[in-house]
């Protein structure tokens, strides 16, 4: 008969076990409670304390290459990218034909976009027109990027990890395309819309690759962004107008990098009548860009889609980045503007 002792022989394992994964669990938490702004990514460690990749080890996993759509115009291709555990990245990289090493314009629209207009063949023409090729993407938490989270934590939420990660991703993606033949990331131009202007502009001030920039109105200001945004449920504007909040988000306000980019050239546009950034935040970015940035400013939405419609809106990005005899110059209507008016 077994008596007591084999019992207790058979349970302390047991208890070793339960002991021993506690202390562990204790450690990470204590762990991440000191260093808050690493990103632990399976066999990956992501710093959000930094806007470049010092301090992160994201390695790339090989591409696995989807759908491949032959058109007259372009080829169009699908490319899932991943650096860090379960944030897989679609994206579409799109290439004129008949140009054997095309100039890049990345592009980047504002959360919470979907990656459907990559896949529209109208819109691929007019961003390919000209011999250069687009990639499209979209930033962390935003689309199909948005996975095994709880709905309280979304993209402003999470603003930190929302715009470093993204950041982190738009020099990881120009690491991937220069390893391509066919594309020219020599000069590299970003067309970044939203939330993905803000992102464009951080990127810049840190990678020197991104020679041009496109803007339409950024996010950025961040108390006044917050307190006003129509971006902000107002259920939740309390928590966003915090001043621990604020405290936290304020080193990437892009008022604050705007005027230390890399970007040889940059364009800010602002619709004066889209309330996602208030009227308020439209003016210290203006106040923050450098003396040569293109100000371009629309009363309207009617205005700004009779001005920039059929492709028009993507041709200065490319007109920058031609040499000085190929521009195409396009003509913009505007409101009057405080540094150079186009």
């Amino acid at each position: 008969m077994r008596g007591p002792w084999y019992r207790t022989a058979r349970v302390l394992p047991l208890l070793w076990l339960v002991l021993t994964s506690c202390v562990e669990l204790w450690a990470q938490a204590a762990s991440a409670d000191a260093a808050p702004v690493t990103a632990p990514a399976g066999r990956t460690k992501e710093n959000w304390a930094s806007l470049s990749l010092e301090g992160s080890d994201l390695q790339a996993d090989p591409p696995i290459f989807g759908q491949k759509d032959e058109n007259p115009l372009f080829t169009r291709e699908l490319i899932r990218v991943k650096w860090r555990r379960g944030d897989p990245i679609d994206l579409y990289v799109i290439r004129p034909k008949g140009v054997s090493k095309k100039p890049v314009v990345l592009y980047l629209y504002s959360y919470p976009s979907e990656t459907n207009r990559f896949r529209d063949d109208d819109y691929c023409g007019r961003l390919t027109r000209s011999g250069f090729a687009a990639i499209g993407f979209v930033s962390a938490l935003t689309g199909h990027r948005y996975a095994n989270r709880p709905m309280k934590e979304w993209f402003v939420s999470e603003l930190t990890e929302s715009l470093v990660s993204s950041v982190h991703d738009v020099q990881m993606i120009l690491n991937y395309a220069s390893t391509r033949d066919d594309l020219d990331v020599s000069k590299v131009g970003m067309f970044g819309a939203g939330s993905g202007g803000t992102i464009a502009i951080l990127a810049s001030a840190v990678d020197p690759r991104i020679k041009a920039l496109d803007l339409l109105d950024p996010w950025g200001d961040w108390p006044d962004w917050m307190a006003q945004s129509s971006v902000i449920p107002d259920s939740e504007r309390l928590g966003f107008v915090n001043p621990e909040f604020l405290k936290d988000v304020a080193w990437l306000d892009p008022v604050k990098w705007l005027p230390n980019v890399k970007a040889e050239h940059i364009r800010l546009q602002h619709v004066l009548d889209d309330q996602a950034t208030p009227r308020i935040a439209k003016e210290r970015l203006e106040s923050a860009a450098p003396a040569t940035t293109v100000i371009v400013k629309y009363d309207d939405t009617g205005q700004f889609f009779h001005a920039v419609s059929g492709g028009r809106i993507f041709q200065w990005v490319k007109d920058t980045l031609r040499p000085s005899g190929q521009k195409q110059t396009t003509s913009v209507v505007s409101s009057v503007s405080n540094r150079q008016t186009q």
